[in-house]
């Protein structure tokens, strides 16, 4: 007996979702770790194949250089683009601009470390959470800034434990 399987049209299957500025980025730093994956599986296949008797020494072994993998990094995110919404590629395309994703790097290796954030936000909440019920008790008023100050305070205690870490360890991460 021949059962007749339908297949959904292009029309169907294709739909479309709005993705938020996170998710694009996401979606692009996925496809970009993906390209790259696939270029260099790609380029061991071709090595393997090539049967040869000479051993490689560490001097001709090829790495990615650098223009190869802007080159990829361009092709990813042009192609991401061409398949987003246009308020979503516009949006994107100002994300990407060169001079932007610069300022951004410096900006989360200085400013915006991990553990400053962190502590900071812990800081935030408890010392606010101290000074709210301190007040309550005595009857007194808060101006709105405490938490503000609070978090100011934990991001220090953050970026100066950071840095003593990388001064002492001499480890990033």
């Amino acid at each position: 007996m021949e059962q007749n399987k339908e297949t959904p049209s292009t029309d169907q299957a294709a739909t479309k979702v709005d993705l938020s500025p996170r998710d694009i980025e996401t979606v692009t730093e996925k496809l970009q770790t993906a390209v790259m994956n696939k270029e260099l599986s790609l380029k061991i296949k071709h090595k393997k194949s090539k049967k040869s008797t000479k051993k490689p020494s560490s001097s001709n072994r090829r790495s990615i250089d650098q223009k190869k993998l802007n080159q990829s990094y361009a092709k990813t995110l042009e192609q991401v683009q061409s398949e987003l919404p246009a308020k979503s590629r516009v949006f994107s395309k100002i994300v990407h601009n060169n001079v932007i994703e610069k300022f951004t790097d410096i900006i989360s290796s200085t400013i915006a470390r991990p553990n400053a954030m962190l502590s900071g936000s812990v800081f935030a909440f408890i010392l606010t959470l101290l000074i709210y019920t301190n007040a309550k008790t005595i009857g007194y008023n808060l101006s709105g800034f405490e938490t503000i100050a609070a978090f100011i305070v934990g991001w220090v205690i953050g970026i100066v434990y950071d840095y003593l870490r990388i001064l002492f360890t001499g480890k990033k991460s």
